[in-house]
């Protein structure tokens, strides 16, 4: 099984929701989900668009691509101050995934970085 069927498969089961009623809702048939969890058949780019947003996660998630599978716009939904953020600056995931490569150390100086930028406009 590939690394695409066993995350649509386990997301799928995690929703408690059937095969058949899954393929339904992303327009495939039966066969043609089971294909892709099987790993025998890979969605097309629409298709794992559909997967992607009705699970809330991106297509680099299920692609194995990374192994955070939460959206920026799911975790805005979550906290307003993350849902403004993400609503004034668009390129927001962006940043994030550009952050993935900084050690730990160098992400703490971004953090400092911008708690210094937070006091000198005294918020």
């Amino acid at each position: 099984m590939s690394i695409l069927g066993t995350r649509i498969k386990k997301l799928r089961e995690h929703e408690g929701i059937q095969q058949i009623d899954f393929a339904k809702k992303i327009g495939v048939s039966n066969v043609v989900l089971s294909r892709y969890e099987s790993g025998e058949r890979k969605p097309d780019y629409d298709v794992l668009q559909k997967i992607a947003d009705f699970f809330g996660v991106t297509t680099d998630y299920l692609l194995g691509r990374t192994e955070h599978h939460t959206t920026i716009e799911a975790k805005a939904g979550e906290d307003k101050s993350l849902s403004k953020i993400a609503t004034e600056f668009p390129d927001i995931d962006l940043m994030f995934r550009d952050m993935e490569s900084l050690t730990a150390e160098e992400m703490k100086e971004v953090y400092d970085y911008i708690k210094f930028k937070k006091n000198q406009k005294g918020n």
